[in-house]
C-alpha cells in the first residue's frame, strides 16, 4: 500500500496505491468524505471500500482531497475537487494501459464528487455510493447514462434522509441500459456505527456480482481513451453530455 504523490490543478495530491499484478486487472478509484468535517482517505468506510477491492483483484487508489494531509491548495467547494478527480482519474488510465474495467466509489461528498466525475467520463463504468449527500446537495447534473451502480444508505441516517437516497437511485435508473441497485442498511447512521460489518459484506457481493455479470459483455470498440493526460485541457472540465439509455432500479445477488 504505497504512497503516491499525483500532479493535480493545486499541487500535490496524496494518495494510496495498490496496483494487481495483473496488467489487465479491474481499477478503482475511493472519494473520502467532505474535507471540512474530518473527511480523510483514513475514513473506515473509504478504508473498507479500498479493501473490498482489493481482495476482489482491483488495482485501487484512495486519495485525499486538496488541502487535505500531504495534499495542496484548498477546499472549492466540490469545483477544484472534481478537477482534482479528473486529474486522478487520467493518472489511473496512464498506470493501467491495458485494463477494461474502470470503477469509482465514494462517501457521503465523495459520493456526490464521484457521480460527477461518473456523469463525464464514460469509460467509468460502475459505482458504489455510499450515503451520498441527497439531503443536502444538488444532484441536478444527472443525465443518462449507461453506468451501474450500487447505492448504500443507513436506515437511521441523521444527516442524508433514506427517502432522498432512495429516490436518488430511482432517478440514476429511469430509463433502459444500466442496473442500479439499492441497498438500505436498517439501524445504521450515517457512519455505520456497529453496522460495518453488514456493509462491508454489501460492497463484497455487489463487487463479485458485477463482476461476473461484466465478465460476460462482448466489447466491440476499445474504451475511449481521449480523457488521458496528454490530451488533458480546459475543456474536459466541461460536463459532457451523453444522452445514453438508463435501466429501473434493481437489486443484486451474490
Amino acid at each position: 500500500m504505497p504512497e503516491v504523490i499525483i500532479n493535480g490543478p493545486a499541487g500535490r495530491i496524496e494518495g494510496r496505491y495498490h496496483q494487481n499484478a495483473d496488467s489487465k486487472a479491474p481499477v478503482a478509484l475511493v472519494l473520502h468524505p467532505h474535507p471540512l468535517y474530518g473527511g480523510t482517505m483514513n475514513n473506515k468506510i473509504v478504508y473498507g471500500l479500498y479493501r473490498a477491492f482489493v481482495n476482489n483483484g482491483f488495482s485501487v487508489l484512495r486519495i485525499n482531497f486538496r488541502g487535505v494531509g500531504k495534499s495542496q491548495g484548498k477546499f472549492d467547494n466540490g469545483i477544484g475537487e472534481l478537477l482534482d478527480v479528473t486529474a486522478i482519474v487520467n493518472w489511473l488510465h496512464d498506470q493501467n494501459m491495458q485494463a477494461t474495467e474502470f470503477w469509482i466509489s465514494g462517501f457521503s461528498f465523495g459520493a456526490w464528487i464521484g457521480l460527477q466525475t461518473v456523469m463525464r467520463r464514460p469509460e467509468l463504468e460502475n459505482y458504489i455510493l455510499v450515503a451520498p449527500p441527497a439531503t443536502k446537495y444538488d444532484f441536478n447534473f444527472i443525465v443518462p447514462c449507461t453506468s451501474s451502480g450500487l447505492v448504500i444508505q443507513g436506515g437511521k441516517d441523521e444527516i442524508t434522509k433514506e427517502s432522498d437516497s432512495a429516490k436518488l437511485a430511482e432517478k440514476l435508473s429511469a430509463r433502459e441500459g444500466a442496473e442500479v441497485s439499492y441497498q438500505m442498511i436498517n439501524g445504521a447512521d450515517h457512519f455505520f456505527k456497529d453496522h460495518l460489518k453488514e456493509f462491508e459484506e454489501t460492497v463484497d457481493k455487489y463487487i463479485k456480482h458485477r463482476l461476473v455479470v461484466d465478465s460476460t459483455k462482448v466489447r466491440k470498440v476499445k474504451r475511449d481513451r481521449r480523457r488521458r493526460r496528454k490530451k488533458k485541457n480546459a475543456a474536459e472540465a466541461k460536463p459532457e453530455r451523453n444522452h445514453f439509455p438508463v435501466k429501473s432500479l434493481t437489486s443484486f445477488e451474490a
